[in-house]
């Protein structure tokens, strides 16, 4: 190329290419820890079972309700 051309890429859209490449790296790490950090859904079955286990069901309520999630 000639000497203009190579100025007016090396110079005047090199960086502008970078800045974007960096913008895109920021974006996908942003985005990896994002979903690092979302609170895991309990099933029914979880809540029923710690319900269970910290005594406030017995346990024919437990059955009972067991019986009904895994229908």
């Amino acid at each position: 190329m000639n000497e203009l051309g190579d100025h007016v890429w090396g110079m005047g859209m090199g960086w502008i290419v970078s800045f974007i490449i960096l913008l895109l790296v920021i974006w996908v790490i942003v985005l990896i820890i994002k979903s690092r950090n979302k609170p895991k859904l309990k099933s029914a079955l979880d809540i029923l079972n710690e319900r269970y286990a910290s005594g406030q069901i017995d346990r024919n309520e437990y059955e009972e309700k067991k019986q009904h999630i895994l229908k």
